[in-house]
């Protein structure tokens, strides 16, 4: 079995945001294949930490030194990539095309090494590619849930009478851009419901008990969590064309179909990370 460091600037118990959700699951399923994972954040990592590791997988990494990424070049890692941290902004919407004059790509160097660059979709990859112009950027097409949250998700589907209302999410993060999907609502008379911050549990079981997830994020979502799972859940998504996931092949599958499909993932995604021990 392999010993694995997990770096990221933040972890499922500071933060419930879907990078961090997906991550703790990945970690969970690693534990149980028998490997040895220690997780650390970003910038507590010191070079003791990257000794005597088969595998380096590196999340958000912000936070992470220049000293630590010169040293874990030379090292067998992954990047597990959640957003665009090849430019400041993390936001290549800002850009025409989403593609970044070659002055402002930073982190070059440190993605180029990489074993490999895992995206959430084919629609991530193909904006990482364009700005990059690597040839390790691999599109695992899908997020990671635990058996748990697959069970969640199943019941609201299957049990969950849902009412004629749309759910926004409210959020103070303006990327997310609940003002517009408000907007949206007020101004075609929709009947819909601000779903507030909570525990991951929930926030699904409100988003579950609606009709239709409004969302209209300002930056490109690498899959859209939120997305798939209302999807999962029976909802209709009225969302625009910077969603990973509607992009995928199984988008047009729903409810059960959807949850069994992506029941199905989760196992090749965890393959693929496992494919980079050397």
């Amino acid at each position: 079995m392999s010993d694995v460091l997990f770096i990221a600037d933040f972890f499922s118990n500071q933060i419930n945001g879907g990078g961090e959700l997906n991550n703790a699951v990945l970690v969970e399923k690693l534990y149980q294949k028998g490997h040895s994972v220690q997780c650390v954040q970003s910038h507590l990592v010191k070079h003791s930490d990257l000794q005597n590791k088969d595998l380096i997988i590196i999340s958000n990494f912000v936070n992470l030194s220049e000293t630590i990424k010169a040293s874990v070049i030379n090292k067998n890692y992954i990047i597990y990539e959640h957003d665009h941290k090849y430019i400041p902004s993390r936001n290549p919407a800002m850009y025409e095309n989403y593609l970044a004059p070659e002055g402002h790509i930073i982190n070059k160097g440190f993605y180029s090494n990489a074993g490999a660059i895992l995206c959430q979709s084919t629609f991530h990859a193909e904006i990482v590619k364009k700005n990059l112009r690597l040839e390790n950027i691999v599109s695992l097409g899908g997020n990671l849930w635990s058996d748990d949250q697959f069970t969640l998700l199943q019941n609201v589907c299957t049990n969950v009478n849902k009412r004629p209302t749309y759910a926004v999410m409210q959020s103070s993060t303006p990327h997310k851009n609940t003002y517009e999907a408000v907007q949206y609502c007020e101004a075609l008379g929709l009947d819909y419901y601000l779903i507030p911050p909570s525990d991951p549990s929930t926030f699904l079981q409100e988003l579950g008990s609606h009709s239709t997830l409004v969302f209209f994020p300002k930056t490109p979502e690498t899959l859209s969590r939120i997305v798939v799972e209302a999807r999962m859940m029976g909802l209709s998504t009225k969302t625009t064309n910077n969603i990973g996931a509607i992009h995928e092949d199984w988008f047009s599958k729903k409810g059960l179909d959807l949850i069994d499909y992506m029941r199905g993932k989760q196992e090749q995604i965890v393959n693929i990370v496992l494919s980079c021990v050397e």
